[in-house]
């Protein structure tokens, strides 16, 4: 008599299927539609011009962008642009009628000169940050005021700030100062949102990967499995990993700041002792039958 044949396995429905599908591909739109509104925040507040000063027709504009900010050194290189405006200036703009000097504040590193009928060039001048420091990093904030006074032929004329930021690893607020001739800007900087998360990201796959290798050391020394040598290598290899992962941090932050305090030290610590604790528990588990063999 034949064998039984088995029964035909239970195919799996196209139903069952999209139930895990449909969820997926819902959070990945969602995922996306809140990244993309992000980003886009982020660039219209990269693209905002912030103005301060006078709006009187002969007026002289200096459109001042931040170009980078180092945080370490506590300054911010600001790129000047100067245009004379109305009867203070010729060839629409290019050239003042004659030798124009721009006062900055104490903040600002030296005061800009130019010479009558010259085309006028960009400069970039540094400004120096207070109230802040890198060792918060990424919560760390500065401000500086940003301040121009104009004077042309020796007289003094109106003026008219554009700030604007062109550090994607910064977001800025400029708050202006009510004046008749001058331009000022009380100026506020902190970490742009992406940088923001993103280092939050990282804090959180630091104590993943902590956490991980705490559970793996818990499960090799409860278990008595002895030295294994692909756990130690995983181990080793997160150890190493993690201060490379470090590295990549935005804005090259040194060591000390509140990205290493409040994950990136414990993390390799507990990992460093975990391996430890693992080495020394698998070969004692390792040892012990040599030590229990009876003697010949």
């Amino acid at each position: 008599m034949a064998p039984p044949s088995d029964p035909p396995r239970p195919r799996r429905s196209g139903g069952s299927i999209l139930r895990v599908l449909l969820p997926i591909a819902v959070l990945i739109v969602v995922a996306v539609s809140v990244g993309s509104w992000l980003q886009f925040t982020e660039r219209q507040a990269v693209d905002t011009v912030h103005t301060a000063g006078s709006s009187a027709g002969d007026r002289v504009d200096v459109a001042a962008v931040v170009q980078r900010v180092d945080a370490l050194a506590n300054e911010l290189v600001l790129r000047v642009w100067v245009i004379p405006r109305g009867t203070l200036g010729e060839a629409e703009g290019a050239a003042p009628v004659a030798d124009l000097s721009l006062q900055t504040s104490g903040a600002t590193l030296g005061d800009l000169e130019f010479t009558a009928h010259e085309r006028l060039a960009t400069r970039d001048v540094q400004v120096a940050l207070t109230g802040g420091s890198i060792s918060d990093y990424p919560f760390d904030t500065y401000e500086t005021d940003i301040a121009f006074r104009a004077r042309l032929g020796g007289k003094q004329v109106p003026v008219r700030l554009l700030f604007s930021n062109d550090d994607t690893l910064f977001s800025v607020s400029a708050e202006p100062a009510p004046s008749r001739q001058e331009a000022v800007v009380a100026v506020r900087l902190s970490r742009s949102g992406s940088l923001l998360v993103f280092a939050v990201f990282m804090m959180v796959v630091m104590w993943a990967l902590a956490a991980s290798v705490l559970l793996g050391a818990w499960y090799l020394t409860t278990r008595s499995k002895g030295v294994v040598w692909p756990a130690l290598a995983w181990m080793a290899a997160t150890l190493f990993a993690l201060a490379a992962f470090r590295n990549t941090a935005p804005g090259t932050p040194p060591i000390g700041c509140v990205l290493d305090w409040f994950a990136f030290l414990w993390a390799e610590t507990i990992i460093a002792l975990c391996l430890i604790t693992v080495v020394i528990s698998g070969v004692r588990t390792a040892l012990l039958p040599d030590a229990t063999e009876p003697a010949r």
